[in-house]
Order: C-alpha cells, then structure tokens, then sequence
C-alpha cells in the first residue's frame, strides 16, 4: 500500500464527496458534518460504503433507514465509493472512522502493516457473480476459460479483483495471462460488458438482475449463496463487514458497541421481513432496473447475510487460502487471523 502523506489524504477526502454527491441519499443520510476529531463530537461517525446503492452492502443504509443508529444514540454519516481499494485508503488515512466493505481487506492491510479489523460481520459469502457477456458466452464455460481474457472488475485492488484473480489460478489460468479491468458497476459494468469492453466480470446485484433481464450475459459463477461460496472458493467467505482500525476500536468501545447494536438489530429484522418489505424501506431510485426487479435482486442476495453479525468459524481461513493463492505478500508471510476480527460487540448486541 502506498504511502499515506498529505496529498493522499486531501485525494480520499475529494473522491468521499465525489462520490457522495453522485449517489443521491449520501448527503441528506444524516447531517453530521466536519472531519477526524470535530467529526466525533456527539458520537457522529463517518463510514464509507463500497457502494451505497448495492444490495451486498444493503444493511448499512437500511439501518439508518429503520432508524437504529439514532435509536442507539449515535450520529453516522454515510460515504459513498464503489471500490473498496479508495474506501481503506480513506480508512488508513483517518478520513473516516469505518467502512462497510469486504472482510479479505483487513488481511490484506495486515501483510502491509496496518491493524485493521471487522467489528460486525454482515454476510457469510461475497454475493458476487462472474457473468459472461452474451457475445463470449460460447467461448467462455468455466473460469478454466479466462486465459486472454479482459474480465471487469470493480477497481484494481478490490475485491472483485481478489477473487477473480483466485477463480483464474484455481482453474489452471496464471495471473498473468487475464486482463482485469477496472469498470467499477451498475451502467458502467453494463456498458462495458455491451460495448465488448470486457468478455465478462464480477459484480453483484442488482447490476446482476439487470444484465439478466436484458440478456446482455449469463451467470458463469454465483457467489450469493453458502452452497455457491462453496462450490467456487471451498468454504464460507465472509464478505461485506463493518470494518475499522483496531486503535480505533479499542480507544471507542462504547461507539462501536452502538453501532454494532444497531447492525445487528438491522439483520435480525432482515431475516424476519420479505425482500418486497425490505426494497420498501430503501431509497426509490436504487431500484434502478424498475422496482419489481429490485425485489428481485434483494431475494437472490438474501442468503449472504448472517443474522447475529459473528464471523462464522471457518470464514477467516477460507479468505486466508483464497488470497495466498495469487497474493505473494500473504502466501510468504504470517497473517494472524484473531486479529482481523472480534466478536466482542456483536455478542454483546446479540
């Protein structure tokens, strides 16, 4: 990971509300506003999402919708930004104080010397989906297919681009011989993958619905369910997560226990509502693709998350395995997996 100076930090704060202005809700979520120390007066947090409006990552805006962060006492703003490579960057840097992201990143920062851990585990699998474009479908029927092929990733660095990574070397496919390509997801993705930017790639719902429904591409590997995870990765891979530095944690207990309180509330109320109850606490424009394939989109996704926020058992050694297949920082080093995470506030909360 880069060097982490003043520039650095004065680019994540541009691309934070870039982002948030781009995606309608980000702004008018909360109106806590200021930055590191000011920002935590009154318990106001701020946590960047890997994409506000995607359903992998739906129990964060649905928790304040519900309103269970206000119920707890505490204020979180809300941050948009669809790669979660520029969202540790924000996190490293101080500009926020959480994120909600994939859990494989607080790996990956360990092999780079940054404590980071996921405090409430929201999902059990990654709720990604390798489709193939329609015009590549006949030349691409597993990932033992990839070699000479340029696969959509949401960025360079993220986790899309982990795991296509890993789907590429456990099928006999080098590295080296596929083309990531950063074109981040919604109509982007879609574009690319219509123009014949990509042959195929790694994105979630509901960009995966609406692909689907215009018969644009085909599903070649479904991450959203346990079964899925797997079949493809070879246990459970818990994903989406609410992860923070560790100092951080450990000097905020009492904020982390409120926001943990309310995540867990939130999934609980999940497993026990419809995915029609659940599209209709969500902001209406992130029905995209028209509200009844919204609907859609959260079914399909549902089966990802946990519903108490604990990291299931054999999560962290799937994603350990998973990243040293193609990642030479963790393959030749010691990552120590009881510090990636703790199940200190969620079981409290539960």
């Amino acid at each position: 990971m880069r060097t982490f100076g003043k520039s650095a930090k004065v680019s994540a704060t541009a691309v934070a509300g870039v982002m948030c202005l781009a995606l309608s809700g980000c702004a008018d979520e909360s109106s806590a506003s200021g930055s590191g120390s000011e920002a935590l007066k009154g318990d106001t947090v701020k946590i960047m999402v890997g994409g506000l409006d995607k359903v992998i990552y739906l129990p964060a805006v649905l928790t304040q919708r519900l309103g269970y962060f206000e119920q707890e006492g505490v204020r979180v703003k809300l941050l948009s930004e669809p790669a979660g490579v520029q969202a540790t960057t924000s996190l490293v840097s101080g500009d926020v104080q959480g994120v909600v992201g994939f859990y494989d990143h607080t790996l990956d920062l360990q092999a780079k010397g940054k404590q980071v851990e996921s405090v409430v585990q929201l999902a059990q699998t990654p709720g990604e989906v390798e489709v193939v474009s329609t015009q590549a479908a006949s030349g691409i029927a597993s990932p033992k297919d990839f070699k000479g092929k340029k696969l959509g990733v949401t960025g360079l660095g993220s986790s899309t681009d982990f795991l296509t990574k890993y789907l590429a070397v456990k099928n006999g496919v080098p590295v080296s011989e596929i083309t990531p390509v950063a074109v981040g997801a919604g109509q982007t993705f879609i574009s690319a993958l219509q123009k014949g930017a990509i042959d195929g790639g790694m994105t979630t719902d509901p960009t995966v619905a609406q692909i689907l429904s215009k018969n644009l591409g085909k599903v070649l590997v479904d991450m959203r369910t346990p079964e899925g995870s797997k079949a493809a990765l070879g246990g459970l891979y818990p994903a989406s997560s609410l992860y923070m530095n560790t100092d951080w944690v450990n000097s905020h207990k009492e904020t982390v226990q409120k926001l943990a309180n309310a995540m867990v509330k939130t999934l609980k109320w999940m497993s026990e509502h419809t995915p029609e109850e659940i599209a209709a606490q969500m902001p209406a424009d992130y029905a995209k693709g028209g509200k009844e394939l919204y609907v859609k989109s959260i079914e399909s996704t549902l089966p990802m998350f946990t519903k108490d926020g604990v990291m299931p058992a054999d999560g962290p050694r799937t994603v350990l395995e998973v990243l040293k297949a193609f990642n030479p920082n963790l393959k030749n080093g010691s990552v120590k997996l009881e510090k990636t995470y703790t199940t200190e506030f969620v079981k409290k909360a539960g």
